[in-house]
């Protein structure tokens, strides 16, 4: 029994002090863990400096009932808090009353739950304010409370973009800019230390943590003012027409940057909300497609746009299929292909394919493949679908596949490409690779800067490209989009309508699918504006240019207002009288006004008149205004600032009604004026 108990104490001896240090490692093994520490994910900033994604903190409160300063014999801090930190809380939260949370408190501190729960995801306003209550205030080791930081992804502008600039989402299901630049935002993750107490709660271990490593930021090419632009002109329209879904991109011709891009889908409840991005998915894009066409006739040299073809009234037999013109063609069938492309017709397209690549198809195929409609763009987005060009090898190739591609069927391609394309011709030939980032930012400095990316340095030759831009420009002067010129700038574009096919229905519900693609200013290309809307089913407005060339148009209005600075002053062949907002004023103001926009006029006033200004023969004429001495000013017509500057000097009291230029005042002018005499004008 002696040798046993010596073995036993040897073997104790031996495991305590000789494998002591690996028993208790493993020990701490079974009782402690790391957790991860989130990295603050990276902002995502507009052109311009605004947030459109960001993180913002949000914080789980607990209280360790068991530290040091909560402790001492008499459990003085804890009573002594208590009261006006049960109230605080009531007050704050406005949840609970302070009787309950006085209750939920006693019943913590009775426990010594050193990980007690108080209240989860509180934003950092109320952690602040959290901080300076009795108690809390005393810090963590006195007062106990734990404060556990989690971060919320948020976009501020909501709707904006937001297709494009993506959820940030767990398991790698993020969309957008969020997952494309997922490694430079998500930064490099922390760890921290957390040790198993009673009841299976793990707490952290002071000391052991490692910091993680906050993301970098993200500054994309987009313009908050364009994308609100661009997303309210879809809007009015998908609200206005009832359409299913709808896209509209606007990118910078000499770059290639992406300024906005909308995506709108319907919802059950007739809502709609950017889903899905629609700008890259692919479709059959219809009569916008028949640019590529002419572009492949053109170069080959087989017609030039003055070429004649015949349009057959709209109705064309191929084999035992008809193509058919959406729109009647009144007046000469037999018109130049520039003219045909103008008035957007099938058939004329459809007989130029068959007239010059039935033999060889594949070197029409070839055409497009130049132009790059079969590989997809390459912008930095996820999810860019596949285009599909076929070629006679196809399973799918018939007699009738040559000529309705050359109007935009029997091909698959995204709205993203139709830009890419029509901004070539824009830029003089020359493609420009989409993208979205202008750069990555580490502490307010650039880490890695984006620059533009030329495709091709020429689509195609400059004879070609003046014939196309050209017949681009007489699709809004003379075809299909007459109906949205304006006189104050030019535009050039193609309208598009496609039949789409809804499931095994095929095309029996009349689904269509209008479009435009375009550039403005016509004469010097800034921006390529892209719109592509799927209607309703049997929509009574279905026409591209009806449904989506008003969105083009009211996007160009809005942008070239914004930011096109380039352009000639107004000229004589304004309409003035329909363009100004005439008001009666100093006429040193009206002389700088007539400078600056260059307006004709038939007299110049002296300076320190005060003249009525009036339109006749498309010259701005005045006449002067006098004013009496001692009498009511005629203020009619004037604008508030001037009217309050004569009637004021002449000791007016003013009473103003209404906005705009002064309508009908209570004195009239003329009138000798009393003693603090008071004269209401009314503005309309």
């Amino acid at each position: 029994m002696a040798l046993f108990s010596v073995a036993i104490l040897a073997k104790v001896f031996y495991i305590q002090n000789v494998q002591g240090s690996y028993w208790r490692s493993i020990a701490d093994s079974l009782h402690t863990r790391y957790v991860a520490l989130d990295a603050d994910r990276g902002t995502i900033y507009s052109e311009e400096g605004r947030m459109l994604s960001s993180s913002i903190p949000y914080f789980d409160i607990r209280i360790d009932f068991a530290a040091d300063g909560l402790r001492d014999k008499q459990g003085k801090v804890f009573k002594e808090n208590l009261d006006s930190l049960a109230l605080s809380l009531s007050q704050l939260f406005n949840d609970r009353s302070k009787e309950e949370y006085k209750t939920m408190l006693r019943e913590g501190y009775k426990s010594k739950d050193r990980y007690f729960l108080l209240k989860r995801d509180i934003p950092f306003n109320q952690y602040q304010i959290l901080r300076t209550l009795p108690m809390f205030r005393l810090g963590k080791n006195k007062g106990g409370m734990i404060a556990e930081t989690k971060s919320k992804r948020i976009n501020p502008f909501k709707l904006l973009a937001n297709r494009t600039i993506g959820l940030a989402r767990e398991n790698s299901q993020s969309v957008g800019l969020e997952r494309t630049y997922d490694e430079y935002l998500k930064g490099v993750t922390g760890k921290r230390l957390m040790r198993r107490i009673a009841g299976g709660t793990y707490v952290p271990v002071q000391g052991y943590d490692i910091e993680p490593e906050n993301g970098r930021d993200i500054v994309t090419t987009i313009d908050v003012n364009m994308q609100d632009v661009v997303e309210t002109a879809l809007m009015n329209m998908m609200v206005q027409n009832e359409c299913d879904h709808g896209t509209c991109i606007l990118m910078e011709v000499k770059t290639g940057k992406i300024k906005a891009m909308a995506n709108l889908g319907r919802q059950p409840d007739g809502s709609y909300w950017e889903n899905m991005n629609y700008a890259l998915q692919v479709g059959e894009p219809g009569s916008t497609f028949k640019l590529a066409t002419v572009i492949a006739v053109l170069e080959d040299k087989y017609a030039t746009m003055n070429t004649m073809v015949d349009m057959e009234g709209g109705k064309w037999r191929v084999g035992r299929r008809t193509v058919f013109d959406s729109e009647p063609h009144p007046g000469p069938q037999n018109v130049t292909i520039k003219h045909a492309f103008e008035l957007s017709s099938n058939v004329g397209m459809a007989k130029l394919a068959v007239q010059y690549y039935s033999k060889k198809p594949n070197s029409f195929v070839n055409n497009l493949k130049r132009l790059k409609l079969d590989t997809i763009t390459g912008i930095d987005l996820v999810g860019e679908g596949r285009p599909i060009i076929k070629n006679t090898s196809a399973r799918t190739w018939s007699n009738t596949t040559l000529p309705w591609m050359a109007f935009g069927y029997e091909v698959l391609i995204s709205p993203l490409q139709t830009a890419m394309l029509y901004n070539a011709v824009a830029n003089n030939g020359k493609m420009m690779k989409p993208y979205l980032v202008n750069s990555i930012m580490e502490f307010g400095q650039v880490v890695k800067q984006f620059e533009p990316t030329v495709v091709m340095d020429s689509i195609c030759s400059q004879h070609t490209l003046r014939q196309v831009q050209s017949m681009l420009a007489g699709v809004v002067t003379n075809g299909t989009a007459k109906k949205l010129q304006n006189q104050y700038y030019t535009f050039a574009g193609k309208t598009g309508t496609a039949l789409v096919a809804n499931g095994s229905r095929g095309y029996a519900d009349k689904i269509y699918q209008a479009s435009f693609a375009g550039y403005f200013p016509a004469n010097d290309p800034q921006y390529t504006c892209v719109v592509v809307i799927k209607n309703k089913p049997h929509a009574l407005r279905f026409y591209g240019a009806s449904v989506a060339g008003p969105v083009f148009r009211e996007v160009a209005d809005k942008i070239y207002a914004l930011a096109v600075e380039k352009q000639a002053p107004m000229q004589a062949n304004v309409k003035l009288d329909t363009m100004l907002a005439m008001k009666t004023g100093k006429a040193a103001e009206w002389n700088e006004i007539l400078h600056t926009l260059q307006l004709p006029t038939a007299i110049t006033p002296a300076a320190n008149a005060w003249v009525s200004a009036k339109v006749t023969n498309q010259k701005v004429n005045f006449q002067q205004v006098t004013h009496q001495r001692g009498a009511v000013p005629d203020v009619t017509g004037m604008g508030l600032k001037d009217a309050l500057y004569l009637l004021e000097n002449a000791g007016l009291r003013v009473v103003v009604k209404g906005a705009g230029k002064v309508k009908t005042q209570s004195l009239p002018g003329g009138t000798k004026i009393g003693n603090e005499q008071t004269i209401v004008i009314e503005l309309s």
